[in-house]
């Protein structure tokens, strides 16, 4: 049964306070009666002196007639919450102590959340989990918004909205807890990812992120994210991290499923089907790149080295294109030697994080010892990668190349002047060509007649062409919404052809669990005031209104720039370049991340973000009343009260 049904009268604190009486929120009046209440519930009964009333609700510059505004707010107050009293009010009352507000613990939202969530402890610790995940999504349901709502950045609220924050922390860990527990790993890891974005330094939803991921199979990206933890602890704070999430790193990289709980789902419960799955993307759209890679394949089986080096933004398909071109030189009795500059997964050493040479190494001598621990010198290292690549026709794969030391960068190079004839093709890949810790090997290279292949993303044309691949049928409207959504991003196209096809485009749009995953952790690595920036541009549509956006938040254009700057280079906002006008374009907030921004923030703060932009916009000469009109009808209660239905601002009224 909902709580607020077991009172006849309920109050909320956890967003934009507010008294029910049955299922009819009663009019409290303006602001400062609103902070008044806040003020008065915080204090669960006891008295508040009128004068410590003034100084709260004024913040030490209290007008002249602030005792008898506090007098007229309380009676107020009193005829709304307690209008069938006879005599003195037993609810609202007034003593030698100051103004006291008795209301039930039982009848506020705060008291229910702290026993929802108490209980749903409870429950977790007797094993009983769908029991505590109900308690607890009534429990998280409660919150409407910013705790206390208007009174959330008054001195007098400060200790009650952090006890509060931090209780719903707290909860929202526990409910990423149960879902691992249950092996609900998508959910789990969209819940980490927003509790790493809302609290940046806590390090048990640093914790929760990584079991997380590390329990759906991603190895890789959970020890990416202790870096990145790691990182901004010590940027921050000058702080390494605690024994407890360094020893599951550890045992992230062992494997150790005595300290991790192995949540992945056992193999007794994957099905195995003859038929082809449905969810797996072919690769459409690089024809042209796979040729060029097919013929580099057939100069190297003729004895002239080749080396050729693919580049493309995360998610462009780079580690697909070099699955390809692998199993075509498998296909041609190649040996195939794979290395990262990054972490990377083997059946034998799980996470390896040794030097790719060593790892090319490993693959080129299936035979031979075990080179690890990684001790051999980088002397030693060059001369037995090149005796091995003189043996026969061997492909050498290098994913990562940007996250190599140094170090291996110059091995490369050094590789590349002593191995010019042989039998051997080595394709590395990067994320930017212009990174300039890779400038040198890649200009290197380039001496050497290196390839380069830059993968753009796909077209309307691809995407239909993937379409008719898995054997679907869809309208070009179709195609082209779903290339519109995914930016011709293959990783994101193929995350939203899992869905179901209602759920790709359209009213009834999901977003993918992977690609919310990716999007808050690039907003994880921009500051505040971009994070800030991002959410009144995503209020305000898919264009940025530079003007706009500089006036909501009372910031010179200069200021806000770089912000917008830090936020393209993220890969959050894109900047679409005029191609007939030279230097010129306009920043766009592509659909999915847009949405992503959005669903971080609650109905009430979206409603106040389309407020001022509504002010914004009246104050501009020349405001378009239909761009005014659409943001009030978005700010729903929150629309300022002085603009009539059009969006115009209201004529002054007398008082």
């Amino acid at each position: 049964m909902d709580p607020r049904h077991s009172h006849a009268t309920w109050y909320g604190l956890l967003g934009p306070v507010e008294v029910l009486r049955g299922d009819t929120a009663l009019d409290l009046g303006p602001r400062q009666r609103r902070v008044l209440l806040t003020r008065l519930l915080i204090e669960d009964g006891r008295p508040v002196s009128t004068g410590e009333l003034c100084r709260d609700l004024w913040q030490g510059s209290q007008p002249a007639g602030a005792v008898a505004s506090v007098r007229a707010h309380v009676s107020r107050l009193r005829s709304v919450l307690d209008p069938v009293r006879h005599g003195r009010s037993r609810l609202l009352v007034n003593g030698p102590g100051g103004y006291a507000l008795r209301v039930p613990r039982e009848a506020r939202d705060t008291t229910r959340f702290e026993e929802s969530v108490a209980q749903a402890r409870d429950s977790m610790r007797r094993g009983q989990l769908e029991t505590a995940r109900e308690e607890l999504r009534g429990a998280l349901g409660l919150w409407r918004g910013e705790a206390l709502g208007d009174a959330a950045d008054h001195a007098f609220a400060i200790r009650e909205k952090a006890r509060l924050n931090a209780a719903r922390q707290d909860a929202e860990e526990l409910w990423a807890t149960i879902l691992i527990k249950q092996g609900d790993l998508e959910r789990a890891i969209g819940a980490a990812e927003g509790l790493t974005l809302s609290a940046p330094l806590r390090e048990a939803s640093w914790a929760l992120l990584m079991r997380a991921l590390y329990g759906a199979g991603r190895s890789v990206e959970a020890v990416r994210q202790y870096e990145r933890f790691r990182t901004m602890l010590a940027t921050e704070l000058g702080l390494h991290p605690g024994p407890g999430i360094r020893d599951l790193h550890t045992a992230i990289l062992r494997h150790d499923t005595e300290v991790l709980g192995d949540p992945r789902p056992s193999r007794s419960a994957v099905v195995l089907s003859d038929g082809p799955d449905p969810t797996t993307v072919p690769l459409v759209g690089r024809g042209e790149e796979t040729g060029r890679l097919t013929a580099l394949l057939r100069a190297a089986a003729a004895g002239r080295t080749q080396w050729a080096v693919v580049s493309g933004e995360p998610g462009s398909g780079k580690s697909r294109l070099l699955d390809e071109v692998a199993s075509r030189a498998t296909a041609a009795d190649f040996t195939v030697a794979r290395a990262s500059g990054g972490q990377a997964l083997s059946e034998s050493h799980g996470i390896s994080l040794v030097c790719p040479a060593t790892q090319l190494l490993d693959a080129l001598r299936p035979e031979g010892a075990d080179t690890r621990p990684d001790g051999t010198g980088d002397k030693e290292r060059l001369a037995a990668l090149a005796r091995e690549l003189h043996r026969g026709p061997t492909l050498c794969v290098i994913d990562d190349l940007d996250w190599a030391s140094p170090d291996f960068h110059s091995l490369l190079r050094q590789l590349a002047a002593l191995v010019r004839e042989a039998p051997v093709a080595v394709v590395c890949a990067l994320r930017n060509a212009d990174d300039p810790a890779a400038s040198g090997l890649l200009a290197d290279l380039a001496r050497y007649g290196a390839t380069r292949l830059q993968l753009d993303p796909l077209s309307i044309a691809d995407v239909a062409e993937l379409l008719t691949a898995r054997g679907e049928s869809a309208s070009p409207q179709e195609a082209a919404a779903l290339h519109r959504r995914s930016e011709g991003n293959p990783f994101t196209l193929g995350e939203l052809l899992k869905l179901p096809p209602d759920r790709r485009v359209g009213p009834a749009a999901r977003v993918p669990a992977a690609v919310s995953s990716v999007v808050h952790a690039r907003l994880a690595e921009l500051t505040a005031p971009a994070r800030t920036m991002l959410t009144y541009a995503a209020a305000d549509g898919t264009r940025l209104d530079i003007g706009l956006l500089a006036d909501v938040q009372g910031m010179p254009r200069e200021r806000l720039l770089p912000l917008i700057d830090a936020a393209v280079t993220a890969r959050v906002l894109v900047w679409d370049a005029d191609p007939d006008e030279h230097g010129s374009g306009r920043y766009r907030f592509p659909e999915l991340p847009r949405e992503i921004v959005l669903g971080t923030l609650t109905p009430s703060s979206r409603q106040l973000l389309h407020a001022s932009l509504a002010r914004a916009l009246a104050d501009r000469p020349g405001a378009d009343p239909e761009r005014i009109a659409g943001q009030l009808r978005a700010a729903g209660p929150m629309a300022p009260e002085a603009f009539d239905p059009v969006g115009h601002p209201a004529p002054e009224q007398g008082l």
